[in-house]
């Protein structure tokens, strides 16, 4: 759903039937919004995540925390698209981006501060750039343990997954070290598992994981 101020007025778009809808389904409802008014909207409307968040009101945050809403800002793919919007032809479109965009990572930071569950997400191509929005957020100010939980286990927990736990998924990301210490280190896993699975792996032995015999899905290399 896209939040703008064409669908600013409770009850006109995603107010109450959405958010039922999507619950009863065992689903979450975002919201993209690049307006405050679009912002203030879905707050409002008690979504469960907000995506962009461009221009979103900080008096909103601690509603937003209350009321478990998270926050996904897509920083990487505005940051990405910064420069070309700049150097582009005067316009009313430029203004609001540039306004939006070039304090967004510190609204970003406001909202962690706030308690709000931040969230890495890209909404842009290519794919696959979440190490990407994992660096932003930390650029923002997040730490990077918990820029690094915005893409893993407290994405897993908002999408109501278990963690490291008896009998939750086993899915897990293997480094050669402590990403929380050399974020760098998310572009390059050794081995990804996926329900149980080695799906990728880079000279790694099922062994060495702990996962003898022959795989169900043969692995590539990441």
């Amino acid at each position: 759903m896209h939040a703008g101020p064409w669908i600013a007025q409770p009850g006109q778009f995603f107010d109450g039937w959405g958010r039922r809808a999507g619950h009863a389904v065992g689903g979450r409802v975002a919201v993209h919004s690049q307006h405050a008014a679009g912002g203030a909207a879905a707050v409002a409307a008690g979504v469960d995540s907000l995506e962009h968040g461009m221009g979103l009101d900080p008096g909103l945050l601690p509603l937003m925390a209350e009321r478990g809403i998270a926050l996904t800002p897509t920083l990487a793919a505005m940051a990405r698209s910064l420069e070309a919007v700049r150097q582009g032809p005067d316009s009313p479109r430029k203004d609001w981006y540039l306004g939006s965009a070039t304090v967004h990572p510190a609204l970003v930071a406001t909202a962690a501060e706030a308690g709000v569950r931040i969230l890495a997400g890209t909404d842009s191509r290519p794919h696959g750039r979440v190490a990407d929005e994992i660096r932003a957020l930390a650029s923002a100010g997040l730490r990077p343990a918990d820029a690094i939980a915005a893409g893993s286990w407290a994405a897993r927990s908002y999408l109501g997954l278990g963690g490291l736990s008896p009998g939750a998924p086993a899915d897990a990301v293997v480094y050669d070290a402590d990403p929380r210490a050399d974020l760098t280190q998310l572009d390059a896993p050794r081995a990804v598992i996926l329900r149980g699975q080695l799906v990728c792996r880079r000279s790694l032995s099922r062994t060495a994981l702990g996962a003898p015999g022959p795989p169900a899905i043969p692995p590539v290399r990441c």
